[in-house]
C-alpha cells in the first residue's frame, strides 16, 4: 500500500493537483465518463423501474483497468470530479467499479483549483451525494427514452440520421416560431416629431419630442398626421412649463454564471458557446504562470448561482479601495439574487485571486484566453463596486395645445463603469440652462418617418438567454443543444443568427402533432424543476420517470400507427453532376448549403456553393470567393485554387489601397469599423470603400423632411 489515489476527469486538472498535493498523492485522470448507457440500444429496463444497463464505454477499458489497479495499491481513494451532477455521477460509477463504499468519505469537492482551496477540500471529504446521482440518472434516462424512441420514427418517415431530443426539440421550436413571426410580420408606418429649439442668449440648440395633445398621448400614423401637427403649431409660442431634476443610480450586473458568460462572450467577443466553454475550462483547470507554478485562474464554470465567497468579496474590496478609492466601494458587499432553482452550494464564475489582473497574466495566456479572462475579471470587480450615478433633467415644454419633452442626462459618478463599461452605452445629453416660464425660439421642425421592425432571429446569446429565462436546460446543456440542432441540419448559422431549414420546420411540426408535451416549453420547464427536486431529495427519481412515461408511451404508440411519411422538397439546380450527369440538388449541412448528386449513395459527388465577392485576386486576377476552413471558419480565397493559393481572413472590398495599391478588406472584429489595407506594413484605414470616396453617392439623413 502506498499513499492515496486521487481521481479527476482531465489530465490538465490532474497535473495541477499533483503540484498542490505532493508525493504522497497519486493523481490520475478518468478522462470524463468511463461508464455509460450503450450507444447501440436503449439500455433502459422498462419493465424494472427504468433500471439503467451501464457498460464500460468503448475505448475506455484500459483507463478503467489502470484505475482499478492503482486503487488496489492505494491506502485511500479520493474521487475529485467536478462539483455538479455529472461529476457526482462519474464518482459514483468509479466507486462501483473500484468497489469503494459510496457512504464512506471518499468524495472531494472544490469550486476552484488553487492550492488553498484544494488542500482545504481534502481536509473535509464527504460521502457521494446519491440525490445528485439520481438527478443525473433521471435526466439521462429521460433523454434516452425520448431520443431513442422518437428518432427511429423520424428515420422511417422523414430521413435517416435525424434525432429528436427532450430539450433540443424545444430549442428548435423556439427558433422555428421566431422565424414564422418574422415571415408573418407586417410592418407599420409611424412618424415622430421633434422641435429644434434655442434659448435666448445661447448659440446651442436642443431637441424636444412631441408627447401630448390636450393631455393625451400623441401617436402619428403617417405624414399627414405629422403635417397636421406642424400646421396647428404655426405661430405657437414654446414655453418651459416644468423642469424636473433627479439623480438615477445604475447598479452593476452580477458576476457571471454559465449562461451570462456565454451571452456576453458572444456579444462582446464574438465567441460561440463551445469556444467560450473550452477557453473557460482551460482557465479553470490551470495555467502555467512561470517558475512551474500552475493554478486555476477562475472558479468552476458550470454554475447558475451568483453567490460570492466572503473572502473573495473582501479581496475585491481591498483592490477597489486601493486602485480607485473609497468612493467606489458600496457600504456593504453586494448580494445578488439567483434564480429559484440555482445551486447555492456553487459560486458565480470569478477570478480565483483578484490580484491576478488581466495585465499581469497577459504574458502567460493566449490571445483568446486573455480576452475571456479580462471579461470575467472586469465583470466580477465591477459587481463589487458602487453604482454609477446620473444627473437627469426633464423639461416639459408647452406649445399651444401640444406638449413637448426634452431630456438631459450626464454621468455624475462613474462607479462600476470605471471598470466594466455597460454593453448599451447611455448617450449623454446636456441641455442649456433653462427656467420655468422661459420662452424658447423654434429653429425648425424635424419630422421623421419610421417603420416597425420584426423581432430579430435568435443568435447564440439570445437563444441561451431565452432558454435560461424559460427554465429549459441547465448550464452544462446550452452548448450541446445548439451544436446538435446545427449538426442535424435543423438550423443554419447565418451572420451569427439561426435560420431554421425546411427540415427543422418539418421535425417541429411532427413533434407538435404527435408529441405535444415533449416539445411544450412549460412542460419541459416543469420537468427541469422536478429534476432539481430529485437533487434536493424532495422527489423520488422513479416517480418522475413513471409520471413522464405513462403519457409518453401512449403518444409513442399512437405516433407509430399514425405518423405519415413526409417527402422533403428537393430544390434542383441547373448544374449537372460531372460523374453521372444528373442535375445536382441543394442540401443543408453543418456549414450551410451545398450541392450534391441525387444519385447518392451510388454517386457521392458534392460541391460547395461559391459566394462571389466581386473582388479580383491581387495575384492572378481570379475572383475572390467565400470559403470555409475545416473548423467552419469563413475565409476568402482565389477561385483558381489550387493553382493560386491566395487567401485572407477578412472580407475583401472593391477598390485598392490609395496609399500602396494593396487589397482593401473589412475587418471581422467588431471593435474595428470601416475598412483597411490588407498590407499590415501600410496600415491605411478608411471609414468607407475607396470607390465610394472616389464616386460619392447621396447619403441618408436618417429622416424624411416634409418639404422634400
Amino acid at each position: 500500500m502506498s499513499g492515496s489515489l486521487v481521481i479527476v476527469e482531465s489530465p490538465t486538472k490532474a497535473r495541477t493537483l499533483r503540484k498542490f498535493l505532493g508525493s504522497n498523492y497519486r493523481v490520475l485522470a478518468s478522462q470524463g465518463h468511463l461508464i455509460d448507457l450503450p450507444k447501440s440500444k436503449l439500455g433502459i429496463d422498462l419493465e424494472n423501474d427504468f433500471a439503467p444497463r451501464y457498460i464500460t464505454i468503448r475505448g475506455k477499458g484500459k483507463v478503467l483497468q489502470k484505475l482499478k489497479e492503482a486503487g488496489k495499491k492505494a491506502e485511500k481513494v479520493y474521487l475529485a470530479a467536478d462539483p455538479d451532477r455529472e461529476g457526482e455521477a462519474i464518482c459514483w460509477h468509479l466507486s462501483q467499479a473500484l468497489k469503494i463504499d459510496p457512504d464512506l468519505p471518499c468524495r472531494v469537492e472544490f469550486n476552484e483549483i488553487t492550492e488553498n482551496a484544494v488542500k482545504e477540500a481534502f481536509k473535509h471529504p464527504r460521502s457521494i451525494d446519491m440525490n445528485r446521482v439520481d438527478a443525473q440518472q433521471a435526466r439521462r434516462i429521460l433523454d434516452r427514452l425520448v431520443g431513442y424512441q422518437i428518432s427511429p420514427l423520424l428515420w422511417r418517415n422523414v430521413r435517416s440520421g435525424l434525432s429528436a431530443g427532450r430539450v433540443q426539440s424545444v430549442a428548435l421550436r423556439l427558433i422555428c416560431e421566431r422565424q414564422k413571426e418574422i415571415e408573418e410580420f407586417i410592418e407599420e408606418e409611424y412618424w415622430t416629431l421633434e422641435a429644434l429649439l434655442q434659448a435666448d442668449g445661447t448659440d446651442s440648440s436642443f431637441k424636444a419630442s412631441l408627447e401630448r395633445h390636450r393631455g393625451e398621448k400623441v401617436a402619428l400614423a403617417d405624414q399627414q398626421a405629422a403635417s397636421k401637427v406642424i400646421e396647428d403649431l404655426t405661430g405657437a409660442l414654446f414655453t418651459v412649463k416644468q423642469i424636473k431634476k433627479s439623480r438615477r443610480r445604475r447598479r452593476p450586473a452580477p458576476p457571471f454564471i454559465t449562461s451570462s458568460l456565454q451571452q456576453e462572450a458572444a456579444s462582446k467577443l464574438g465567441f460561440t458557446g463551445r469556444k467560450t466553454m473550452a477557453l473557460a475550462q482551460q482557465l479553470y483547470e490551470g495555467i502555467n504562470l512561470g517558475d512551474g507554478q500552475t493554478s486555476g485562474l477562475i472558479t468552476y464554470i458550470r454554475t447558475d448561482s451568483t453567490r460570492v465567497a466572503a473572502q473573495a468579496q473582501h479581496e475585491a474590496r481591498e483592490l477597489i479601495a486601493n486602485r480607485f478609492g473609497e468612493d467606489y466601494l458600496p457600504a456593504r458587499p453586494p448580494q445578488y439574487r439567483s434564480r429559484k432553482s440555482a445551486q447555492e452550494a456553487h459560486e458565480a464564475i470569478r477570478p480565483t485571486a483578484v490580484h491576478n489582473t488581466p495585465q499581469a497574466l497577459q504574458p502567460y495566456l493566449s490571445r483568446d484566453q486573455a480576452r475571456l479572462y479580462k471579461l470575467i475579471w472586469e465583470r466580477f470587480v465591477a459587481s463589487q463596486m458602487a453604482p454609477a450615478v446620473y444627473d437627469q433633467v426633464r423639461v416639459d415644454i408647452a406649445a399651444g395645445e401640444y406638449e413637448f419633452k426634452a431630456s438631459g442626462s450626464s454621468l455624475a459618478f462613474p462607479g462600476f463603469l470605471k471598470v466594466y463599461p455597460a454593453a448599451e452605452k447611455e448617450e449623454e445629453t446636456v441641455l442649456p440652462p433653462l427656467k420655468e416660464g422661459q420662452q424658447l425660439n423654434l429653429v425648425e421642425f424635424l419630422p421623421r418617418q419610421h417603420f416597425t421592425q420584426p423581432p430579430p432571429r435568435y443568435n447564440d446569446a439570445s437563444l441561451i438567454k431565452t432558454l435560461e429565462e424559460k427554465g429549459i436546460g441547465r448550464p452544462s446543456t446550452y452548448v450541446p443543444i445548439i451544436e446538435t440542432i446545427i449538426n442535424r441540419g435543423y438550423v443554419v448559422r447565418e451572420k451569427k443568427a439561426f435560420t431554421p431549414t425546411e427540415l427543422g420546420f418539418i421535425v417541429v411540426d411532427l413533434m407538435k402533432q404527435h408529441f405535444p408535451e415533449v416539445i411544450d416549453v412549460d412542460f419541459t420547464a416543469r420537468l427541469e424543476e422536478q429534476l432539481d427536486q430529485v437533487e434536493e431529495g424532495k422527489l423520488e427519481r422513479n416517480v418522475v420517470l413513471h409520471d413522464f412515461y405513462q403519457t409518453f408511451q401512449e403518444q409513442l404508440r399512437a405516433a407509430e400507427r399514425e405518423m405519415k411519411k413526409v417527402e422533403l422538397k428537393v430544390e434542383v439546380s441547373e448544374e449537372t453532376c460531372p460523374r453521372c450527369g444528373k442535375n445536382l440538388v441543394y442540401k443543408h449541412g453543418r456549414f450551410g448549403r451545398f450541392l450534391a448528386c441525387p444519385g447518392y449513395p451510388e454517386c457521392k459527388y458534392t460541391k460547395n456553393i461559391v459566394k462571389q465577392t466581386g473582388v479580383p485576386c491581387p495575384l492572378d486576377g481570379g475572383m475572390l470567393v467565400e470559403r470555409r476552413s475545416r473548423k467552419g471558419r469563413i475565409f476568402y480565397g482565389c477561385s483558381n485554387y489550387p493553382q493560386c493559393r491566395f487567401s485572407v481572413w477578412d472580407k475583401p472590398v472593391p477598390g485598392k489601397c490609395p496609399r500602396c495599391g494593396s487589397l482593401m478588406v473589412q475587418p471581422n472584429q467588431r471593435s474595428k469599423k470601416g475598412i483597411c489595407c490588407s498590407n499590415k506594413e501600410c496600415g491605411y484605414k478608411a471609414s468607407s470603400s475607396p470607390e465610394a470616396v472616389e464616386d460619392p453617392v447621396s447619403r441618408s439623413t436618417g429622416g424624411a423632411r416634409l418639404n422634400s
